[in-house]
């Protein structure tokens, strides 16, 4: 076949994953890696003890660049202590500035990620810098407790972190930067991986409008590649299935006739009374044949499918069918187009259309949209179904009046035909009593 011989299939599921999964990871440690050595680390906040002094005495240092301190009182020494090897000497160069005995001066500090050495000789670098001859500094987090005359306790600390600080925010920065360089290409992947199964979503729903539809056409993956085969496969036989079937039901209703004709002939010379009786009933058996003959015949050979606008339709058979003296009107709404046999749509509403006129008196049509879905209601005065029989009418050969009659009703095929058609659509069609009185036939098929 030529859609078997158009197959490009793509390396396995697993393989384009975990390429995807790999080049995200490189990129991804790439971006980290430019990071490293390209971005200077962060300079942590740090203070001199001359402006932690000024902080006690008031008012507080203000800084442009770092977080401001604050005082605030407290019933106790503020923990742990500091450790470090210049901390006597911070506490008695705080103590004599201060006034206050050296017992009365506490430094508490908390694991912080700037302890490493290298970052202390950046500071003094820095202050050697600007010209200060100052050797002795607090790297936040930190708290310095001075105890006054009454026992209680001053701490000095910077005012908590709100939000981020500068080299958070340039790191975030550059983790949404690799993110919109990853974007694209996740994006195509992405899409690329998820395309085969749309087309598997689009041709399963195809199938159930249309089961002549065109094979699926193979691309993707291996794996998409052995499930797209055994989805024409399927496709295939279900075509074959409805076609043997078909066959068989045509050719059996076909030769009914032959033993029917030579009944015709078997009766010519019977009394007139039993011979119209056997006539009428041989004529009943025939018009079943003809009419399964259609049926069938129009199942087997759906119509090409094309634009229709649902609205001018059901107008023009409304037109048609008041010409002949029924009570039948269109209400105004909006315009519908879908993919539709015209010849197929026409049958069906004219079949419902005649129901409505016969049993209900008169026909109101309507047409609207309603998810995705054009909506055609056919209302009529009727005294309406039993809930019971709302499946059962669209059977074929079914007839809630047991009388074979043109007059009372047919034979039982309209409503058959009518779900056959809509169904062959991708809809479907269902009878509804009103609460006022009347029944409203509803037929759904999808744009």
């Amino acid at each position: 076949m030529s859609w078997m011989r158009r197959a490009r299939p793509t390396g396995s599921l697993f393989v384009q994953l975990a390429t995807l999964v790999g080049l995200a990871l490189v990129l991804a440690e790439a971006i980290n890696l430019f990071l490293i050595f390209n971005v200077p680390p962060p300079l942590p906040d740090f203070y001199r003890l001359s402006e932690i002094e000024q902080a006690f005495r008031g008012p507080a240092p203000v800084f442009t660049e770092r977080r401001p301190l604050e005082v605030v009182p407290a019933a106790k020494p503020p923990g742990p202590a500091m450790e470090s090897s210049n901390a006597p000497a911070v506490r008695a160069r705080l103590a004599r500035d201060l006034g206050v005995p050296v017992d009365s001066v506490v430094l508490a500090t908390h694991a912080g990620p700037f302890a490493d050495r290298r970052v202390f000789r950046i500071i003094r670098d820095r202050i050697a810098r600007e010209g200060v001859r100052e050797e002795h500094f607090l790297v936040a987090p930190f708290e310095v407790g001075v105890r006054s005359a009454d026992g209680r306790w001053a701490v000095i600390r910077p005012q908590p972190a709100f939000g981020l600080d500068p080299w958070q925010q340039r790191t975030v920065l550059w983790f949404v930067l690799s993110i919109v360089a990853l974007s694209p290409v996740v994006y195509v992947f992405a899409r690329r991986l998820s395309r085969p199964f749309k087309q598997f979503a689009d041709a399963a729903d195809r199938l159930g409008r249309d089961p002549r539809a065109e094979p699926l056409a193979i691309r993707g993956s291996a794996e998409i590649g052995v499930a797209v085969r055994a989805f024409n496969d399927m496709q295939e036989r279900l075509r074959r299935y409805v076609d043997d079937r078909t066959a068989m039901v045509g050719a059996i209703a076909h030769d009914l006739r032959t033993p029917l004709t030579r009944l015709r002939f078997r009766i010519e010379g019977l009394p007139e009374d039993q011979k119209a009786k056997i006539e009428n009933d041989i004529d009943q058996m025939e018009e079943m044949i003809s009419a399964a003959l259609t049926f069938v015949r129009d199942a087997s050979r759906p119509g090409e499918r094309t634009p229709l606008e649902l609205s001018s339709l059901l107008e023009s058979l409304c037109d048609e069918m008041a010409e002949t003296g029924a009570a039948t009107e269109v209400e105004s709404g909006e315009k519908v187009v879908l993919q539709g046999d015209p010849m197929a749509l026409r049958r069906l509403f004219s079949n419902l259309l005649e129901n409505a006129v016969k049993y209900g008196g008169r026909a109101r049509t309507r047409v609207f949209l309603a998810d995705d879905n054009a909506v055609v209601e056919i209302e009529d005065d009727g005294p309406g179904i039993p809930p019971a029989e709302r499946e059962k009418v669209f059977e074929p050969f079914y007839r809630r009046e047991p009388s074979r009659s043109r007059q009372t009703g047919g034979i039982g095929l309209g409503l058959a035909v009518v779900r056959s058609i809509a169904r062959g659509h991708g809809g479907d069609v269902d009878l509804v009593n009103r609460a006022g009185g009347g029944l409203t036939a509803r037929v759904q098929l999808p744009l």
